[in-house]
């Protein structure tokens, strides 16, 4: 059964144990410094936000269907069965479409890093393959995020909303945004009030990316050809070196 996370904005207390507890799961750096940084980054994968005196939280939705692997020429995203999605550096080639697709502007980039890798939250896929939570649903002291079974996840962010309607604004973010994602969002205002995009729309990002891609096939198929190729000459050439001991 799909996995999912419930981020409940009316009960943070913005203590950012989550943002420490990701770091400690990645083995990023995670200081003072890093903790006043107020967005997601290569470096860090989730963030608080303040808005006002209420709290949200930043990071990957983990789409249903997630445009970020729809638009991957190599396959290095992939959404599996459990919920994430989750990213294989090895197969990335470094094009970066991911961050232009995705609706939410997630995936970051170590621009300063000579080997660069695409970053993301990945729902903490191998804790969740072993049975575990996820490490910023383990950190948090409130219980302002969770983590459970997609289907078992709406029904208690509905139940929220039907027991306490004046706490809640009436709609759960997620369920329906692009198709669908893996994170909820309750609040007690409207979605915008807390730093959420409600313009994105209904439908999944990848229907409305292959009726584009229909209308110019030829195009689509020259460029996969030769994104692939140059894949396959840049691989080629560091198994040389490798060998050669360069």
């Amino acid at each position: 059964m799909p996995k999912a996370i419930l981020y409940d904005s009316t009960l943070c207390i913005g203590c950012k144990a989550c943002e420490a507890g990701c770091a400690e799961r990645w083995g990023l750096p995670y200081n003072e410094q890093i903790a006043a940084e107020p967005r997601i980054s290569a470096h860090k994968l989730t963030a608080v936000e303040t808005h006002g005196d209420r709290f949200s939280r930043r990071l990957c939705m983990n789409c249903v269907q997630p445009a970020c692997a729809s638009v991957c020429p190599v396959g290095a995203l992939q959404k599996t069965s459990l919920g994430p999605v989750t990213y294989d550096a090895d197969k990335c080639m470094g094009c970066r479409y991911c961050m232009q697709a995705c609706p939410f502007q997630v995936p970051t980039y170590e621009w300063n890093s000579r080997l660069p890798k695409m970053r993301k939250c990945n729902m903490c896929s191998e804790r969740q393959i072993a049975g575990k939570l996820t490490a910023c649903a383990e950190a948090c002291p409130v219980g302002a995020t969770i983590n459970g079974n997609r289907d078992e996840l709406i029904q208690e962010a509905r139940r929220r909303i039907a027991e306490k309607p004046d706490q809640y604004y009436g709609k759960v973010y997620g369920i329906s945004e692009v198709g669908g994602t893996s994170v909820f969002y309750l609040s007690a205002v409207p979605f915008e009030q807390i730093g959420l995009r409600t313009n994105v729309g209904q439908e999944p990002m990848p229907e409305t990316t292959w009726r584009v891609l229909e209308l110019v096939p030829d195009v689509v198929s020259t460029g996969t050809v030769l994104l692939g190729g140059i894949y396959w000459i840049t691989n080629r050439r560091a198994e040389v070196a490798k060998k050669e001991g360069r």
